[in-house]
This record gives C-alpha cells, sequence and structure tokens, in this order.
C-alpha cells in the first residue's frame, strides 16, 4: 500500500489556518496529515506553534478519512510519557483507529526553554526514549501500571478511555542508533529527506531491520516513513523563492543542536540563505518530482508525507494533487 500525505507545518501556520489547509488536503486527495509538535519555531519572525495534540482533537472532527499523526512529539521531557500516552489514546479513539503517535528523542529548542533543563547528550535521550515506549505501551494495555524506571515512574496508573488495539506508534530517527530502537519497538519508522543516499542505504534502514531482527520481529511488518520536501510550482522561480523561508534546514546537525531560540536559529540561517534549496525538490515539472521521488520508493518508502515551504499552502494541495499525486499513484502503486 502507498500513502500519500500532507505535512501540516505548525512552525509557519497557526491553528485554524493549519485546521483549513488539512480540510484542503483531504478534500484534495492525500492520505494522511502529520503534524509537527513544537514549543518553539524554528524561525521567530512570523513563527507559530500551536500545542499539537489540542489542535489534533479539532482535526479528527473536521475530517472523515485521513490519517492524522505527530511527526514528531518528544514524550521525555516536556512532556511526561504518561501524559503523552492519555492524549494519544484518546485521539486515536476520537478518529476512529485515523491516528499514529510519531516520536522522537528531541531537540533542545523545544525542550530547554520549555523546562530550564541541561539538554544531555544523545545517550541519556535515547533512553529516555526507550523507558517512554515501554511505559506507554504497557499503559495502553494494562490496568493499575506501578512503572520504575530510571527517568520515570507511574504508581497504579489506568487510562480509561483507550482502544483495545493500542496506539501505532512510529519512532523517528536521524542516526543508526535511534534507527535501531524503531526496529526494536516501532510499528513504524520515521525519517526526513535530502540527506546523503548512504545515509539511508547503508545506516538507517539496516539498523531498522537489525533491530526488528534482534527481538524476533518481521522488518516487513514496520511502516517506513519519509518526509519529502518539496518546492512545486509550474513557476520555478516561485518554487525556488519559497524555500528560503526554511533556510536553517541548510545547518549542519551540529550548529543546530545547541541553539536554544527562535531568534538564534533565524539568525544561524542567514548565512546559509543561498543554500536554503539543498534540502528541496525545486521543480516545475510533475514528472520529475516523481523521477526524484522514485528512490526513496525504491529504498522501501510507503508512505511519503509532502512538506511544502511556501505561504500559499492552498495553492500547493491544489497544484500537487492535481499535477503530481496521480503520477505518484500510477507509477508506484
Amino acid at each position: 500500500m502507498l500513502r500519500l500525505g500532507y505535512k501540516a507545518s505548525a512552525e509557519q501556520f497557526g491553528p485554524r489556518e493549519l485546521l483549513e489547509f488539512t480540510v484542503l488536503a483531504e478534500e484534495y486527495g492525500f492520505d494522511s496529515v502529520a503534524v509537527s509538535d513544537h514549543f518553539q519555531p524554528w524561525r521567530h519572525t512570523n513563527g507559530h506553534a500551536p500545542e499539537a495534540f489540542s489542535w489534533l482533537g479539532a482535526a479528527t472532527q473536521r475530517t472523515r478519512r485521513v490519517l492524522l499523526g505527530t511527526s514528531v512529539t518528544t514524550p521525555t521531557f516536556r512532556l511526561h510519557p504518561s501524559v503523552v500516552a492519555q492524549a494519544a489514546a484518546t485521539l486515536a479513539l476520537l478518529s476512529g483507529g485515523r491516528f499514529f503517535l510519531g516520536v522522537g528523542s528531541g531537540e533542545s529548542l523545544n525542550e530547554v526553554p520549555a523546562t530550564g533543563i541541561r539538554w544531555p547528550g544523545f545517550k541519556e535521550r535515547a533512553e529516555r526514549l526507550r523507558e517512554a515506549v515501554e511505559l506507554m505501551r504497557r499503559l495502553w494495555r494494562e490496568q493499575f501500571v506501578t512503572f520504575e524506571g530510571r527517568y520515570f515512574r507511574t504508581y497504579k496508573a489506568t487510562l480509561y478511555d483507550r482502544p483495545a488495539e493500542g496506539v501505532p506508534l512510529y519512532l523517528a530517527a536521524t542516526g543508526p542508533k535511534a534507527a535501531e530502537l524503531a526496529g526494536r519497538y516501532g510499528d513504524g519508522f520515521i525519517c526526513t529527506s535530502g540527506k546523503a543516499w548512504e545515509l539511508y542505504r547503508e545506516q538507517l534502514l539496516p539498523a531498522v531491520e537489525r533491530g526488528a531482527r534482534e527481538t524476533g520481529r518481521d522488518p516487513a511488518t514496520i511502516e517506513r516513513l519519509i518526509e519529502i520536501k518539496v518546492a512545486y510550482d509550474p513557476d520555478r522561480e516561485r518554487a525556488l523563492a519559497d524555500t528560503r523561508i526554511w533556510a536553517a534546514l541548510a545547518l549542519s546537525q551540529e550548529d543546530k543542536v545547541a541553539i536554544e531560540t527562535p531568534l538564534d536559529m533565524e539568525r544561524a540561517a542567514q548565512k546559509v540563505l543561498d543554500q536554503a534549496h539543498r534540502r528541496w525538490i525545486v521543480s516545475d515539472d510533475p514528472e520529475e518530482v516523481v523521477e526524484r521521488v522514485r528512490p526513496y520508493v525504491e529504498l522501501g518508502f510507503r508512505h511519503l508525507v509532502f512538506h511544502a515551504p511556501g505561504d500559499d499552502q492552498a495553492r500547493f494541495i491544489r497544484l500537487f494533487s492535481e499535477h503530481v499525486l496521480p503520477r505518484l499513484r500510477h507509477a508506484f502503486a
């Protein structure tokens, strides 16, 4: 099954606008809508950061068909995993089973300002995520859960409203260690486009498979979701200009990891403004978009969530659904 989704960019739009784009994406034939969960955006000027779970509650009632999910939330610092488990269970019920929970180990820009914590290294973040996943799964299937972890604890905790089948849980990864966690514990794996092919082919996907096999799981049962950054418009210059607002994506991971305010991220992004397009598929040709998406599908990604950078998202949704989605379905379904 090929699933084609729309990325609701909560860093770029307020909650009401974002909701209308989601309704429009469903109307125009997208299969899913994934929303980012940020406490602060990557950009101060005209930035937004609506709270993801309350927004998703509204989205479940304004849509009827699309799959909804977070891409991604962090259940380990500003949000306790038991609270995330409760919110996810409620959304699964409200949506009639159309919800997945995407989680990751987080970034300082979202967690430090809201909590005042010292940002830990990857080892601790990964351990916290593993614990959070274990606790959430227990809360979805058990009553009176007393959990004694290194980072999280509960005492006789019960979720009284939860789906019998639990909540599909996807783990995001930018490196092989986190990808192995997705293989071990996730129903799905999430990553983003625009990086070196060797990262996907030689590190991330093999790590997912290794993690699955080490725990006796079939790697084929793990859904592979990738956010694909695409600036498509019949006016190529417009498509290219649209990417400039996301110049921060051109920064290296090392440059971004310690940034803790949107103002600082915006200033850092100014240094790479001329490189903003590097992580995006920029095109005015639908067939070119299909061919540049093809390698991801051939790697095994069957859930493609398209993230567009422009201010006029209604225009993108309409043009992409009319010009590109049918070609993608024909080429890969």
